[in-house]
């Protein structure tokens, strides 16, 4: 299938590529991924959501997974408009906010066809699961 993964650790990004990570909807970039984000790709302290630097931020603290759903569905919208634009997706949810690659995964069903968006490979096996 030729599938291309997030790699494991980021800390580099080309001119067109985009770190995505999960957050607060305060913008607390604090820790895991977030403060990665806010080190090394341009977070903003206090923006929760959306394009910030080389970065881009979905909200993962605020509820279920029902509550992720429409910030990964904004996400894949302007992935797919932003089509020169790479975006790595890490592991959002699994870290600090205690959610399984089981759970978040699904939500980024409608990514995995789109070949600007790189997907941990652990979401990938979720998605491709032969059930």
């Amino acid at each position: 299938m030729g599938l291309k993964y997030t790699p494991e650790n980021i800390r580099h990004l080309g001119e067109d590529e985009i770190f995505v990570f999960g957050s607060n909807l305060e913008g607390l970039h604090a820790g895991g991924a977030a403060r990665t984000a806010y080190e090394h790709f341009g977070a903003v302290w206090g923006q929760g959501e959306g394009v910030q630097g080389q970065s881009y931020a979905i909200p993962t603290m605020q509820g279920g997974v029902d509550s992720i759903k429409p910030y990964v569905d904004r996400f894949i919208d302007l992935a797919r408009e932003w089509d020169q634009t790479t975006f790595y997706v890490t592991r959002i949810g699994c870290g600090i906010a205690g959610f399984t690659d089981e759970e978040i995964a699904p939500l980024f069903a409608d990514a995995l066809e789109l070949y600007n968006v790189r997907l941990p490979e652990s979401f990938v096996k979720v998605l491709t699961k032969k059930a």
